[in-house]
């Protein structure tokens, strides 16, 4: 299967993944044949990249490191445990949400067997579930980034547990702020950015009262936006003076945040995203946590087309374990002239072959 830009999705392709609804129901299932309609209806829910089904791309697979049925269940707790406590006033909301620990624990303990007792590079298919309230995907997506960020950094067991249940509740006090402002399609003005930055105190007002969980998980919502050079808010705090489990938490909700879709903000692509964390490690960003996301993740998916500056074009078939940057590809094309056979390479072999670009929108005579 093949990952394509959704503007450039034709009627009669197929499509190769299914994609799911909030409530965990398929929205359109795998093989269906695309038509105007299904186009039109993809637009509307804001969807950037889909895969499909085609000839140069037969037999390459996309395997997600967490199943969807432990997705569905995952997000499906966040989502009661957030609504639980939506509306209350800070006391009532800690005691509350006391009574739903063991929930978020056990969730945590899933995410965490899944994350590491799989030896390959961390895979999340963002668009492949459609919600409405991004809340919930997005804390659920941030805990597994943190987890693998956490265990490539060599953390114990009950530090990746930790680090997992801060990571799931680092945006809590977004339910305090106003829904307005939350889901603002266009840009915040200057009082709007100011009360949506209050959601780090309001998290950490909520969170510290708890008797069930370690105050550190507090600290996570507290600090998840410092940054080491300062420039972070709410206190300005400087690299020391950060818990090493918030930068780690700081570092995934921002690669989350740029690579999953939203109203106002077309999504990146994980290489892209990476790139701009990359762009700020050792200033911004612990340079330790930026490496060992992108030693953990997946930076071009399966099924993605890339352009090599040697005039090759080949599609993603496999991850390379020993270098995530550098996965396996098949070859189809050179110099523009589509081959009679296709053929495959590991990128790790061949170090004058830079990848060029990203071709989603990548279509000409391979229908």
């Amino acid at each position: 299967m093949r990952l394509i830009s959704i503007d450039v999705l034709k009627e009669g392709m197929v499509l190769g993944r299914t994609i799911w609804n909030e409530a965990g129901h398929p929205l359109l299932k795998k093989d269906v044949v695309i038509n105007e309609r299904i186009i039109q209806r993809l637009q509307q829910l804001n969807t950037h990249y889909v895969y499909i089904n085609d000839k140069i791309s037969e037999g390459i697979e996309v395997n997600e490191t967490v199943s969807t049925v432990t997705r569905n269940k995952a997000i499906s707790t966040i989502k009661d445990s957030f609504q639980s406590i939506d509306g209350l006033n800070p006391v009532n909301a800690s005691y509350v949400l006391d009574q739903q620990s063991k929930a978020i624990i056990s969730i945590v303990d899933e995410l965490l067997s899944a994350v590491s007792g799989n030896e390959e590079i961390l895979t999340i298919l963002t668009d492949a579930y459609l919600f409405d309230e991004y809340l919930y995907q997005h804390s659920f997506q941030v805990t597994l980034y943190s987890i693998a960020i956490a265990k490539e950094l060599g953390y114990s067991y009950e530090d990746l547990r930790l680090i997992g249940i801060g990571a799931l509740l680092h945006d809590i006090g977004k339910l305090m702020v106003p829904k307005e402002i939350l889901t603002k399609p266009g840009r915040l003005t200057h009082e709007e950015y100011e009360a949506m930055k209050q959601h780090t105190r309001y998290g950490f007002d909520l969170l510290r009262n708890l008797h069930s969980i370690s105050l550190l998980v507090a600290h996570c919502a507290f600090q998840h936006h410092e940054r080491i050079d300062g420039s972070g808010y709410p206190r300005g705090l400087v690299d020391f003076e950060i818990h090493p489990f918030a930068k780690i938490i700081g570092v995934a909700d921002v690669f989350d945040a740029v690579t999953t879709s939203r109203v106002y903000r077309e999504k990146m692509l994980p290489s892209q995203g990476l790139a701009i964390l990359e762009a700020g490690s050792g200033t911004i960003y612990d340079a330790r946590i930026v490496k060992a996301l992108t030693k953990s993740v997946v930076h071009y998916p399966n099924g993605v087309i890339l352009k090599l500056s040697d005039g090759r074009r080949g599609i993603v078939s496999r991850q390379n374990t020993l270098n995530a940057a550098l996965p396996w590809i098949r070859i189809f094309e050179e110099q523009n002239q589509l081959l009679a056979a296709t053929y495959e390479i590991n990128l790790m072999d061949y170090p004058t072959a830079t990848i060029e670009s990203v071709e989603a929108d990548y279509i000409a005579r391979i229908e």
